[in-house]
């Protein structure tokens, strides 16, 4: 046994130095193909897509529809007839309207118009007047020579024709501008002037127009008449605007609209014909809390002081 053990403790240095010797196998190394990811193109603008939304109230003859709001007030707040409203937006049921609607409040393109159609392009085009015998003129002048540029060339160019010297009238001469004075509201149109008016009904007034205000309010009893203030067509009855009550509207001219507010009785239909003096209504305290008549007259839909219209009293 001591033998055995005398024998391996003698090859055990032996053996130490095999182990320390021998040479390390490096770890295999495998090759892989490397994928190398081409790079994306680039991606092609994207171009805007052209907008489909409604125009915004900024553009001319468009409305954008506000919480509270019915046909009919906007209707009246421009000056329009609510049926029109409903043709020229093709609205199904006119009490149907959504907030941020847009409606469109002025005659679209192609509807009949006096005296001039606008173009989309905002340039505004009248008829030619035809000449004796119902024939277009010709232009005698034109103006086709080549001259450099200048402003005063440019402003010469743009200067309308003269008429033949044939069928020129002279001038009368002109009075010399008076001085210019304070600045004053715009005088109403000839038509405008022209409309008769009379007070709608007898009574104090109460609340005159301003500070928020868009009329006068006049005291009275119950059944009390109300009166036509013009000449005119109804353009609504009914109670369909909410603060008004029961609410007639006459439409006098292009530009004016008188307004009845909290009658207790309506006695005229849309578009009828009224004339001033007229009975329209009675009295009454209807979407208020006392008897009196509202009374409002708008032009071009904005409202103004009836006492500049009506007559003293």
């Amino acid at each position: 046994m001591k033998k055995a053990r005398l024998v391996f403790l003698a090859a055990l240095p032996v053996l130490i130095a095999a182990c320390t010797t021998a040479p390390r196998q490096p770890a295999p190394v495998i090759d892989r193909p490397v994928t190398v990811k081409p790079p994306e193109p680039p991606k092609p603008a994207t171009q805007p897509m052209p907008s489909t939304a409604a125009p915004k109230q900024s553009e001319r003859g468009y409305y954008t529809v506000r919480k509270g709001d019915t046909l009919i007030q906007i209707a009246l707040d421009f000056g329009q007839n609510y049926r029109d409203l409903v043709a020229w937006n093709n609205l199904a049921n006119p009490n149907d309207i959504k907030v941020d609607q847009v409606l469109r409040v002025l005659p679209p393109e192609g509807a009949a118009q006096t005296g001039s159609v606008a173009t989309s392009s905002g340039v505004e085009v009248r008829p030619l007047t035809p000449g004796p015998g119902g024939a277009v003129p010709n232009k005698t002048t034109p103006k086709g020579d080549k001259r450099p540029y200048s402003e005063s060339a440019l402003a010469e160019l743009q200067k309308p024709e003269a008429p033949p010297a044939a069928t020129a009238t002279p001038r009368p001469e002109q009075a010399k501008p008076a001085e210019k004075g304070p600045e004053t509201a715009p005088v109403p149109a000839t038509e405008d002037e022209n409309i008769a008016w009379v007070w709608p009904a007898e009574g104090k007034i109460i609340s005159h127009f301003g500070e928020g205000k868009r009329g006068i309010d006049i005291a009275g009893k119950m059944g009390q008449p109300v009166l036509a203030a013009g000449s005119g067509k109804v353009l609504y009855a009914g109670s369909g605007i909410r603060g008004y009550g029961n609410l007639v509207i006459v439409k006098h001219s292009n530009n004016l609209l008188s307004a009845y507010a909290h009658n207790k009785t309506i006695f005229v239909k849309e578009d009828q014909n009224v004339t001033k003096g007229q009975k329209i209504a009675e009295m009454g305290n209807s979407d208020s809390d006392e008897v009196k008549l509202h009374f409002e007259i708008r032009q071009q839909g904005k409202p103004v002081d009836p006492s500049k219209f009506l007559p003293s009293r």
